[in-house]
C-alpha cells in the first residue's frame, strides 16, 4: 500500500482509466454482442435470407402444381401424366416395352 501512496494521483487515476478503456474496447471486440460477433451475426442473416428465397421459390412452384390440379382448372393430359407416372397405370391396350431385362430372365 505504501507504494501506491507514493504514486502521484493524476498518473495513477490515469492508469486506471487506461486499464478500464483496454478493457471495454477489447469486449467492444471480441465480446458476444462485439464487433466479431456482429459480423457473424451478418453472414448467419445472409445465409438464413439466401436458404428463406430458396424455399419462397419452392413454395411458388408447389402452389403452381397444385393449382393446375384444382377441379376448375384440372387438365385431363396433366391428371393422366401424373397417374402413369406415380402410379404405374397402364391401359391394357398399350405394349409396355421394358428397356432393362435382368439376367435371370434371359
Amino acid at each position: 500500500m505504501y507504494f501506491l501512496r507514493r504514486i502521484p494521483r493524476p498518473l495513477s487515476l490515469t492508469v486506471a482509466m487506461l486499464v478500464a478503456l483496454g478493457y471495454f474496447l477489447f469486449h467492444a471486440e471480441h465480446g458476444s454482442y462485439g464487433h466479431r460477433a456482429s459480423i457473424y451475426v451478418r453472414a448467419e442473416v445472409n445465409s438464413l435470407e439466401a436458404e428463406l428465397a430458396g424455399l419462397k421459390n419452392e413454395r411458388d412452384r408447389l402452389e403452381h402444381a397444385v393449382s393446375l390440379m384444382r377441379p376448375e382448372s384440372l387438365d385431363p393430359d396433366l391428371l393422366e401424366e401424373l397417374v402413369r407416372a406415380d402410379l404405374g397405370y397402364v391401359s391394357e391396350t398399350e405394349l409396355v416395352l421394358f428397356n432393362d431385362i435382368p439376367p435371370s430372365v434371359q
